[in-house]
């Protein structure tokens, strides 16, 4: 795990100052390779790529940019797992053991179409030398990150999108953005919130030649369902990919561990993990908040590791620990994202470090299969309709209102938002329900400047992804899970990357294994809801591996955090001080004078105040401090 960057020229002028730039976009990068740094700048000064290196696989001789035989240098970050079978397939040569020479010979075998044989979590950019060509390209889910920005003619990315900001005129909010992230805690289709700077999109690749940049989409989930074969069949093939996945994602020169949460993904996968590499071998990390029983799952993250035999490492967290840590969660996220689990990330993250390099994950489950309980929302409130209209039962894709009845008990905590969904709309079309299910913006509106914002509405965006012509039209449940897998996964594996990477940590996710995830949209949705069961085809595969704890549990609470009752009480002051600053007050978009109002009457697992808090501490990290950044630059010329 490391970062990339770098500064090609869209003119075929050279960039003046390519050193320092690319120096100083390591330095800004450091944290996510304290092993090692490298740089490679052009004869001609027109291209150059910058790497800071965290050593996992040959550690001795993989340092980067690395170059070929042709003269093509590559500069990645992340991890290519079927490296060595595609070392057979292609053969030749190797001067290292490393995945990173394999991307090399890869792309002078097949060209482009390299990525589409990459079965891992990467970023990279590839300069070809004879063709003076730059080809650059991200994992097919979003695992690791690429930014971009132009500037002047020309072309600069990086892994981070701090590292890009020293180049910009100014640090400005991008609206459009910003819009995306008061409806959904996160942006949509490349945008980000900074004015200027883009996201490379999962699955996405970008070549520039001859001043031309061409991006385009390389790979693409498509849910053509399989009638033919029984839930058994399913299951058989889930269990194979599973452990297969996992059997290549620990691979390494070095220890690993994994995250333990005490649900079911995260124990599936260090149980799998603990009994491959045998358990003394392998270490356990999770964390529990200093805050009554509701807030620490810990005994089940025990009862996993007691079973598969390995340590468990075990970290308390505290609203003292949010004070201390909340200003480092924002700036190693670059942008506020998916909810405050990034900060229980950071904490657990911070943990693992002291123990190991390489850590696994759970992440992809909920939205590949179908865990979040708004599924049974809006599939319940469908029902309903289909049962007074008579069309309960046409149509292969329909999940009956009796098989969702065993499982509404899981609805008791959720009746706020329940009374919030109904009170207006209802049995609209599917996609107006279920945007209106997942937009935040109508409860903070009261907050925002809106007559500083422009005409664009997220909805637009929203429709275009949900109603994609690789979903069945028919399968209400895929669409929601594919609205989800294409844009809140992505923001959650932002989080997972930059907790980890901020204390030098690589975090890998084996449940995003592509051919898992092909499998998994060709499962008819009756198997991944099931009498009322949700995710119901994946937990019921993978209960032989889970202590009787957790296959019994019915609390699942997804490591919550105790934040707005914090807010409430120890973190009053705190937050009060937060948006007193005098720059709280002159924000172009935001009217914080009236946020505190809000704490009050927000509910116990609430992300308004999160949402609006993580907003105020962004425009500090970065807004007010953009003179540092346009002074490394200069300092450093």
């Amino acid at each position: 795990m490391c970062s990339i960057a770098g500064i090609i020229s869209l003119t075929g002028k050279p960039y003046p100052g390519m050193k320092n730039g690319l120096s100083v976009m390591n330095i800004l990068q450091k944290h996510r390779g304290p092993d090692g740094e490298g740089i490679w700048i052009s004869p001609e000064e027109t291209a150059g790529l910058a790497h800071r290196r965290l050593s996992v696989i040959d550690l001795a001789l993989g340092e980067q940019p690395m170059r070929d035989d042709n003269g093509n240098y590559v500069c990645f970050n992340g991890e290519i797992f079927n490296y060595l079978e595609l070392r057979q397939e292609i053969g030749g040569v190797y001067r290292t053991a490393s995945d990173t020479e394999v991307i090399l010979k890869a792309y002078n075998k097949w060209a482009e179409d390299c990525v589409n044989h990459f079965n891992g979590m990467f970023s990279f950019a590839l300069w070809d030398e004879k063709r003076h060509r730059l080809f650059c390209a991200r994992d097919r889910f979003g695992i690791k990150p690429f930014y971009y920005t132009q500037k002047d003619g020309f072309f600069i990315f990086a892994s981070e999108i701090k590292a890009l900001l020293p180049f910009l005129d100014d640090i400005r909010t991008d609206a459009d953005g910003l819009k995306d992230y008061l409806t959904f805690q996160f942006c949509l289709s490349g945008k980000t919130l900074f004015k200027g700077i883009r996201e490379l999109e999962p699955a996405h690749r970008i070549i520039i030649e001859d001043g031309r940049i061409d991006e385009r989409r390389y790979w693409q989930i498509y849910y053509n369902i399989d009638w033919d074969h029984t839930e058994k069949y399913f299951s058989q093939c889930i269990e194979e990919l599973v452990q297969d996945s996992i059997k290549i994602r620990i691979r390494s020169d070095v220890p690993i561990g994994g995250y333990v949460s005490g649900g079911v993904d995260s124990s599936v996968v260090s149980a799998i993990a603990a009994d491959m590499v045998r358990g003394e071998n392998f270490a356990g990390f999770t964390g529990k908040f200093e805050h009554g029983p509701r807030f620490d799952e810990s005994k089940y993250a025990q009862d996993v590791a007691g079973e598969h035999g390995f340590e468990l490492y075990q970290i308390g967290i505290t609203d003292r620990d949010f004070v201390e840590n909340i200003r480092k969660v924002i700036y190693h996220l670059d942008e506020p994202v998916a909810g405050p689990g990034s900060f229980n990330q950071y904490m657990v993250s911070k943990l693992a470090a002291e123990h190991r390099k390489v850590v696994l994950g759970g992440q992809g489950g909920d939205e590949i299969f179908g865990g979040y309980t708004r599924y049974l929302v809006a599939y319940f409130e469908q029902c309903i309709k289909g049962a007074i209209e008579g069309t309960m039962n046409s149509g292969n894709y329909i999940v009956t209102y009796e098989s969702i009845i065993p499982n509404l008990v899981s609805l008791k905590n959720y009746k706020p938002m329940l009374k919030n969904f109904w009170k207006e709309g209802l049995f609209e079309d599917l996609d107006r329900r279920y945007y209106r299910l997942i937009n935040r913006a109508p409860d903070i509106m009261d907050c925002i400047r809106r007559d500083t914002l422009d005409n664009y509405n997220p909805y637009d965006t929203f429709e275009h992804i949900f109603d994609a012509g690789n979903v069945e039209k028919g399968s209400y449940f895929d669409r929601m899970t594919h609205f989800d897998f294409k844009t809140l996964l992505p923001a959650l594996l932002q989080v997972e990357d930059r907790m980890s990477m901020a204390h030098g940590l690589e975090s890998r996710v084996p449940l995003l294994d592509y051919r898992l995830i092909e499998l998994a949209a060709t499962i008819p949705s009756n198997f991944k809801l099931k009498n009322g069961d949700m995710k119901y085809i994946f937990k019921k595969t993978m209960m032989p591996y889970l202590p009787k704890s957790i296959q019994e549990r019915k609390d699942k609470m997804g490591f919550p955090i105790p934040i707005n009752a914090w807010f409430k009480n120890e973190l009053r002051d705190f937050v009060g001080d937060v948006f007193s600053v005098p720059n709280a007050m002159h924000r172009e978009y935001i009217d914080n004078s009236s946020v505190l109002e809000k704490i009050k009457n927000e509910g116990e697992f609430g992300r308004n105040i999160w949402g609006l808090l993580s907003l105020e501490l962004w425009h500090q990290e970065f807004h007010d401090k953009s003179s540092y950044y346009k002074k490394m630059l200069e300092g450093n010329s």
